[in-house]
Order: C-alpha cells, then structure tokens, then sequence
C-alpha cells in the first residue's frame, strides 16, 4: 500500500517519466525482498539494513552509477513516507552514495556518421546501399537522423507523433522528462527525410496505423528495443564499439554542437537538460579533442 502510494506521487504529482517510475518500482521492490529476508520491512528498515543492502549490491557486481540511483529512490521514498507521517525519522537521509569515476561519453567521429547516412557505404556481400529505398530502409535511416541530428532521447523518439511536425517552422515538439516540452528545430535533410518517409507510410496501407511518427513493420508503435537493433545494426558499419547506443547519438549530436562554436546554454535547451550541469560534462570531450588537435599540429607538442 506504501509502494502503491509513492508511484501514484511520483506519477501524479512529481510527474516522473514512465522510464524512471517503473525504475523506482522495481529498486523497491528488490528492497524489500531484501527487508523481507531480514524480518523487517519499510517502516521499520534501519540505517544499517540500508547501508546492508548497498554493500550487497556492490557484492554483486553493481556499479556505483547504479547503486547510487537506488540510494536516490531510497532517500525520495522514506522522504515521502515521512512527509505522510508514516514514519518519524527519515534514516535514509544519512545514507551516502558511493563515488562515481566519471568517464567522458563515447561519440562518434562526424566524419563516419556522415557517410553512413550519405548512404555512402555499402553491405560487402551484396555491394547495395546500407540503407535501401523502401519503406524499412528509409524508417531505420530516419530513426539514425533523428537521433544524430536533434539529439532526442529514446523514449522522446518512441512517443514522437506525427502531429509534433511543424511544417511551416520546420521543427519537432519533443514531450522531454516530467512531460517538459521543447522545441528542436529540423535541419532540412532531415526534414525532406521525414517528408519522405510519411508518404511511404501512408502508401503502405497499414490496417491498424499508429499516430506515432515511427511505426513498425506492421504500422504498430516502434517499442525501445526495436530501436536499439537498428541503431546497433548501423552503428556497427562505422565502429567496433561495443557501445552502440541511442544514447551515443545524443551525445555525438552535443559534442559536435560544442565543437562547432554552439553556446553551452542553446546545447542545454535543446537536450532538454534541467541544469547546465548535465551539459558541461560535453565540454570535456571538446577539451580532449583540442589536446589531439594541439598534439598533432604544434612542432613543440
């Protein structure tokens, strides 16, 4: 009744994305299995009970990026069961989260990422275009766009409907994190792509369509799996790395934005970011290729 209550806050008033709700559900529902094997249970978890659990999640091999995000459900938890009077002391408060090596993210080389989508390379087998010019082949290109040139999140790109094109602005109403919306704008490729591929969508006669910009096979709502096989199946022309992610597009789209002069304040509104703070760690990657750059050119280097 206590975890029914915390979703519906978060849902309802915290207004936390499906992703991060679902996520939260399942940290406390792990901890209280944990609880449940120590004879207790949430009103009565103690300092010792939490810190218990953290050591034995690192036991198992968590990292301390997730670690700390299930001590960060844990303090919004017993936050709010003290809030509600359920409890009198809140003892998660004392928790501290363990220390995360930060790592600059992976982006992609811009050189790479445009010739795979110039459709400049070719299967080896076949000797055809990577990407083709049928409904599918033009779905999985635009899918690689979208993320690479607006630098939208997965779950932002799954709910993307076609009535979030704006055509005379030539830009995208993307629905971010806590339903914050914004405004991307389309780089004209981009935009003629997805003019491209609605025509071939609705020529394709779908019995049951979906209002979502990006369908399927069968013209049902494209699903975060879906989209992690295209992705990785393209991403593999042009890297061997093993991070080949949604995500990496994202962060390729800000490093280049930085690289090219883009104000770090524009790059936080268009990445939907709450806080500068979330964006400045692209500064790094700008940084470490200055340090290339000066390494290769300068005689004294």
């Amino acid at each position: 009744m206590l975890l029914e209550r915390f979703i519906q806050y978060l849902q309802y008033e915290k207004r936390f994305s499906p992703h991060t709700v679902s996520a939260y559900q399942k940290d406390l529902n792990q901890f209280s299995v944990f609880l449940n094997n120590h004879e207790a249970d949430f009103l009565s978890a103690s300092p010792f009970l939490m810190r218990s659990w953290m050591v034995q999640l690192m036991d198992n091999g968590l990292t301390s990026k997730s670690v700390n995000r299930k001590v960060s459900c844990l303090k919004s938890f017993f936050k709010f069961l003290k809030k509600e009077g359920n409890i009198e002391v809140d003892h998660s408060a004392i928790l501290k989260a363990p220390k995360i090596v930060k790592r600059l993210p992976i982006v992609f080389e811009e050189a790479s990422v445009e010739k795979l989508l110039n459709n400049e390379l070719v299967i080896e087998a076949t000797g055809e275009n990577i990407f083709s010019d049928n409904f599918q082949g033009v779905r999985d290109k635009l899918i690689i766009e979208l993320l690479y040139g607006t630098g939208i999140r997965l779950a932002e790109l799954v709910n993307l409907k076609e009535s979030d094109i704006d055509n005379y602005d030539k830009s995208i109403k993307v629905l971010g994190k806590r339903n914050k919306q914004r405004i991307v704008p389309l780089n004209l490729t981009l935009y003629h792509l997805i003019q491209q591929y609605t025509c071939l969508k609705k020529s394709s006669f779908f019995d049951n369509i979906s209002d979502n910009l990006i369908v399927i096979d069968n013209g049902k709502s494209v699903y975060p799996k879906f989209v992690y096989r295209i992705v990785k199946k393209y991403l593999s022309y042009i890297t061997t790395h093993s991070k080949r992610s949604p995500h990496t597009l994202r962060h390729s789209f800000a490093t280049s934005l930085l690289n090219h002069g883009a104000d770090l304040n524009a790059i936080k509104e268009l990445l939907g970011h709450s806080s500068l703070a979330a964006t400045q760690i692209y500064t790094q990657n700008s940084a470490e290729r200055l340090k290339s750059v000066y390494k290769q050119a300068h005689p004294k280097a």
